[in-house]
């Protein structure tokens, strides 16, 4: 019996969601992410923006309802009030050398590394 796994999945594919599949897991693996992970967020990412452009022979409701991956992650890069993650805002402080970094909350890394860089907010 064969044993069905990710590499037949991905045959079904286009060149387009493979170059997007490696783009994904190429910046996920940047920031830290170790294999496993890095390919499976990137496939469930892909096989998400199939279904919500109608390639994928079956797509849950959420899928083809819900924002874009790519939309998602423009909306939480830097803006809004919850936009960064604490650990993005913890790195930013510690590129920046802000002192105290590791016993601040969210939103006090977020005014710290703000006023470090001049912005107001």
């Amino acid at each position: 019996m064969p044993i069905a796994c990710e590499c037949q999945t991905q045959r079904a594919w286009s060149d387009k969601r493979e170059r997007q599949y490696e783009h994904i897991k190429g910046g996920l693996l940047e920031h830290g992410r170790d294999e496993d992970t890095a390919e499976e967020i990137a496939a469930r990412t892909v096989n998400k923006e199939r279904a919500r452009a109608g390639e994928a022979k079956e797509s849950s409701r959420l899928s083809r309802t819900d924002i874009s991956s790519s939309r998602r992650g423009g909306l939480r890069s830097h803006h809004g009030p919850r936009g960064r993650t604490r650990d993005q805002l913890y790195d930013e402080a510690k590129a920046l050398g802000i002192e105290g970094r590791s016993k601040m909350s969210k939103r006090q890394l977020a005014s710290a590394v703000d006023r470090r860089r001049g912005r107001s907010g």
